[in-house]
């Protein structure tokens, strides 16, 4: 288990992280999300006792990492992949690590394997891919064989397969009943991963709660019509207090009213249905609607340009 109390971080006049807390606990993948700048990065370098709060608390397994005997045997962590010895070949990075927790060279064959690196362990790190030395720190994470995983931006330069080998390792490792505890900016990607997510802004807690019910709740449920009778269907919505906007073609988008209501109400009128689809708003959506006022970096409009001075008559400019 991970616990994070009231914790609070400054560096000069900025806070990074404010009165923040959180626990996250075996058996699931939960999420980590927040805009750039958040404090995502920083609460977990306070997780894993790298930087020192100015106030509060953060334990795994109720206990400081720095008094952890052999830490990698706990928590695997990734915070930064190409924090390697480029001019060490994979094999002899990880063979470090591994001789620093008494951990043999069975285990170290075995996490090479796992991460798709068996061809190139030999091979100078600093010659690796963004994808290549990703998956050299995700061994270096799994190393200790650790109940807890602290991952920041695991998929970061990985390819379409590497992405679903990284989803489908995270999601087994929780099922074993082991603590996942992941950071990303893929929206898309975190919908099918995480069963729970915190949120945080502008390093404050917004949201803690399952995936399902942070969708749920932030976004409009739709159902999607389509009619060759579209207007005469809009209109019945409409009067049992429904809302339904054409979008051309026979279809029609509907809100404030349940997929099985509308079937229901077109049953009743004889109106056929080629298409009645019920729709929720994407994980992208939620995210950008409750974190819209805790955006620290986001793009400003720029002041409209002055127009050009016009060319003096019968030159040129």
């Amino acid at each position: 288990m991970i616990e994070a109390e009231n914790l609070t971080k400054r560096y000069g006049d900025k806070t990074a992280v404010d009165d923040l807390s959180f626990t996250v606990v075996p058996g699931r993948v939960t999420g980590f999300l927040g805009p750039n700048g958040a404090g995502k990065s920083t609460t977990m370098r306070l997780l894993l006792g790298l930087d020192r709060p100015h106030r509060g608390d953060a334990r795994i397994n109720g206990v400081h990492y720095r008094d952890l005997p052999e830490p990698m045997r706990v928590v695997g962590a990734l915070l930064e992949a190409r924090a390697v010895h480029t001019g060490r070949s994979a094999y002899n990075h990880l063979l470090c690590l591994a001789q620093t927790q008494g951990i043999g060279r069975k285990r170290l064959d075995e996490v090479i394997e796992l991460v798709g690196l068996t061809g190139v362990a030999r091979k100078r790190a600093g010659g690796f891919s963004l994808g290549m030395g990703q998956r050299l720190g995700i061994a270096a994470a799994l190393l200790g064989d650790p109940a807890v995983l602290i991952l920041d931006e695991p998929v970061n330069g990985l390819d379409p397969e590497g992405i679903v080998w990284i989803r489908t390792l995270m999601q087994r490792l929780a099922a074993e009943g082991r603590t996942v505890f992941v950071s990303s900016h893929l929206m898309n990607e975190m919908a099918v991963t995480a069963d729970h997510l915190i949120v945080i802004g502008r390093g404050r807690l917004i949201a803690d709660c399952s995936t399902e019910e942070f969708i749920e709740r932030s976004t409009e449920k739709t159902v999607a019509v389509r009619s060759p009778d579209a207007e005469r269907l809009a209109g019945i919505v409409a009067a049992e207090g429904g809302k339904a906007d054409p979008s051309g073609d026979g279809l029609l988008t509907v809100t404030h009213m349940e997929a099985a209501r509308v079937g229901e109400l077109a049953a009743a009128e004889g109106i056929v249905l080629h298409e009645l689809t019920p729709r929720r708003g994407s994980l992208e959506q939620a995210f950008m609607e409750l974190t819209r006022e805790s955006v620290e970096y986001g793009r400003t409009e720029a002041p409209a340009a002055e127009p050009a001075a016009p060319a003096p008559e019968g030159g040129s400019r």
